[in-house]
């Protein structure tokens, strides 16, 4: 699924370089074949989602190979795309973040939890809401964990959180617009990210602007908290109870005509070629530096 969402997202990342005047190749690497990057280039721009794009893999390929590439550098995108490690370190920073347990092995028969269902189930290492499932009694919750386990390696369960779901694209360091998710569906998963047209975004929130600053300042706190930079999209949700809580940060937000981050760039009138020209400059000014 994901590798579906990488090859739009890098057509149209190809077609804003092309637009800037830039000579560019496409490449479609993976850990088995690495010989796309045997290409000399200037820059790398990063739009491969899931392992091996956003697990801190590729981005050590190319430091190795001493490229300059956009985006968060291994070890944060390591952190970015392991939930617990990411749970942690918010956690250690007081930041405001649903309450977790994690498994990595068969729960038993005594599923010990210090939050009630309705719970959610997380793989631990997937991006774009895969495999996460919903449980609103114990032993439904039980078996999910079981077959998370079983399926993914280890998952991440938290309490189930009613209220608005928020999302704010990074850009350097500055937070963009705030956007507010709105979906027919049980929540913002890959159907409703990619596929479903039923999923509306609004920037008109109604949210009280000194409530806005503070959900910004949430979503840069936890994108520079794990030692992101470039670019990336947070995930945040208002609870009825808890108030603002951090959900997720993406390290390599999408580039689809669904994709988020340059939803809010261009309302923050930043058209794509522009947001592209920008991260790109982060890139090269790092390598320029001594």
């Amino acid at each position: 699924m994901e590798r579906e969402v990488s090859l739009s997202g890098g057509t149209a990342v190809a077609a804003a370089c092309r637009a800037l005047g830039h000579d560019v190749t496409v490449a479609d690497v993976s850990p088995d074949d690495l010989t796309a990057l045997d290409i000399p280039t200037d820059v790398v721009f990063p739009v491969l989602h899931g392992k091996f794009g956003e697990d801190g893999v590729l981005q050590e390929i190319l430091e190795a190979r001493n490229w300059p590439y956009v985006g968060s550098g291994p070890a944060a995108s390591r952190r970015a795309m392991d939930k617990v490690a990411a749970k942690i370190a918010w956690n250690l920073a007081s930041l405001p973040t649903p309450p977790w347990v994690a498994f990595d092995a068969h729960p038993g028969t005594d599923l010990r939890l210090p939050f009630s269902p309705p719970a959610v189930v997380k793989p631990i290492y997937q991006g774009s809401s895969i495999g996460i499932v919903f449980a609103d009694a114990p032993a439904i919750l039980r078996d999910a964990v079981v077959e998370g386990v079983r399926e993914w390696g280890a998952v991440l369960v938290e309490p189930q959180l009613a209220g608005r779901e928020l999302t704010v694209g990074i850009l350097g360091r500055d937070a963009l617009p705030v956007i507010e998710v709105r979906t027919p569906r049980t929540f913002y998963d890959y159907e409703a990210k990619y596929r479903d047209g039923g999923t509306s975004y609004h920037f008109q929130s109604g949210l009280p602007n000194d409530e806005t600053r503070c959900i910004q300042g949430l979503a840069l706190a936890a994108f520079e908290v794990l030692g992101c930079r470039d670019m990336g999209r947070v995930d945040l949700i208002i609870d009825d109870q808890r108030g603002p809580q951090i959900l997720e940060v993406n390290t390599i937000p999408g580039f689809t005509d669904h994709s988020l981050l340059p939803k809010a760039a261009a309302h923050a009138g930043l058209d794509l070629p522009a947001l592209v020209a920008s991260l790109l400059e982060m890139a090269l000014s790092r390598e320029a530096r001594p």
